[in-house]
């Protein structure tokens, strides 16, 4: 390793003991989360649960899993559930989108605020 990469090793090592002062820049940041991860994590949850039902729906089709649990004819029962998987999955998009535009509303105009502050500052 020449000087150069030992100097710059040295430095982000010690960049992670120092003390960080929040700046603005890291509160909006964490503004811009706030907004997201509820509408995020709600999207990926839904979509998970959504892709299970609707995966249970097509099994039932298209195996004999039906008949291993009493259920004669799993074809009808099987089309339901995959449709109801199917119908949650598509609801997925548009329920992400009403959150995230609720979330918007509520904090855009503190991350309108502070974003022209750090933009004016410069």
């Amino acid at each position: 390793m020449n000087r150069n990469d030992q100097q710059f090793m040295a430095q982000k090592i010690r960049t992670q003991y120092m003390e960080k002062t929040p700046s603005e820049l890291d509160a909006l940041r964490e503004l811009d989360a706030k907004v997201k991860r509820p509408a995020n994590v709600f999207a990926y949850v839904f979509g998970s649960i959504s892709a299970i039902i609707m995966g249970a729906g097509m099994s039932l089709v298209m195996t004999d899993i039906g008949a291993a649990i009493g259920i004669p004819s799993a074809l009808i029962p099987g089309i339901a559930i995959g449709a109801l998987g199917l119908g949650m999955a598509l609801l997925t998009y548009p329920m992400y989108k009403r959150i995230l535009n609720a979330r918007k509303k509520k904090y855009g105009a503190e991350i309108l605020r502070l974003s022209d502050k750090i933009m004016n500052k410069q």
